[in-house]
């Protein structure tokens, strides 16, 4: 480091901001993490594959700098045309971003799928890499330490260089800020793009859809997760409140493919959907900071991850 009487001053107060993607199989940790880098709820997290389809936007302010994280569906071998367009999503995305960081869950093996994705960033020469040892609280120093290395090799192996190989428990909150302090020198220098105080810009209706979205998930049968969809309808202010009890009323639309799955999500006497209500509002309300009225109903949208018309039509 050069002594302090030889730095330039200007360099001292450069500020950066710029685009960092996290991509990574399914379930691999992305969105955890970027909700624990913005500190706030930006994207839903599930332990069931493919949570993720819309590309959340989170973003971190620090006085030095604006890391604009962008979370990706997971990249995936497609069945269905959703899924293509989510795969298409994520390369697209690829192609745009400052830095990628590669999400490499440290209790699991580096696979077949890994391989894939590693594979595929290789082909992008100019974007720096950056490969992120996620959930280490869930293994021991010596398993931590044969994946860093094998991860190492995966690398050399393609010829890519990583830029850091850092490992992080987002949910111990272990080294999250050190994921940013190795993101940030790699974004180009650049006044904040997105004013202080903004988190996200997701449009608040489909952020409320994610997070019914999520609480729909929880508990369901396993053919049932990539069959979810939810849109809300609409969000409307209720009318002749007191200035100081306010109340929102939302009016959202559970999709499913099948009428035999409407039953799975209503549950006996309804609880099941009662129950969905009961938690997406307090995260709602938590993410508006206002009372909130749900509004919720079950509906059949035949074979809609195969239907080009539905698929548009459910915001994909």
């Amino acid at each position: 480091m050069a002594p302090m009487s030889a730095r330039n001053p200007e360099t001292e107060t450069t500020h950066r901001a710029g685009f960092a993607c996290f991509v990574g199989r399914p379930n691999a940790g992305k969105s955890t993490l970027t909700n624990a880098l913005v500190g706030q709820k930006v994207a839903i997290t599930s332990n069931r594959p493919q949570t993720t389809r819309h590309t959340v936007r989170g973003i971190v302010h620090r006085p030095d700098a604006q890391l604009v994280l962008v979370d990706t569906p997971g990249l995936h071998k497609p069945r269905t045309l959703l899924g293509e367009r989510l795969n298409d999503v994520v390369r697209t995305t690829w192609a745009e971003v400052d830095v990628i960081g590669f999400c490499l869950p440290a209790d699991e093996k580096l696979g077949p799928g890994d391989r894939f994705i590693a594979k595929e960033l290789a082909g992008i020469k100019k974007t720096p890499k950056v490969a992120i040892v996620t959930k280490t609280d869930l293994v021991d120093s010596k398993t931590l330490a044969e994946q860093l290395i094998a991860i190492d090799r995966l690398g050399t192996e393609l010829g890519m260089e990583w830029q850091e190989i850092v490992p992080v428990s987002a949910v111990g909150g272990k080294q999250v800020q050190l994921v940013a302090d190795l993101l940030v020198p790699l974004l180009p220098e650049s006044p904040p793009l997105y004013p202080e105080g903004d988190l996200t810009d997701e449009p608040e209706q489909v952020m409320v859809a994610e997070l019914i979205r999520e609480a729909a998930l929880e508990g369901v049968r396993d053919e049932l997760p990539h069959s979810i969809a939810v849109v809300v309808e609409e969000m409307i202010p209720r009318e002749n409140r007191p200035a100081d009890k306010p109340l929102l009323d939302i009016h959202a639309n559970v999709y499913i493919e099948r009428p035999s799955q409407k039953g799975i999500i209503i549950g006996p006497k309804g609880q099941r959907l009662k129950e969905v209500g009961t938690k997406s509002r307090k995260h709602i309300e938590a993410l508006l900071g206002t009372p909130v009225f749900l509004d919720l109903h079950v509906k059949v949208a035949k074979d809609w991850q195969r239907d080009p018309k539905q698929l548009r039509k459910l915001g994909f």
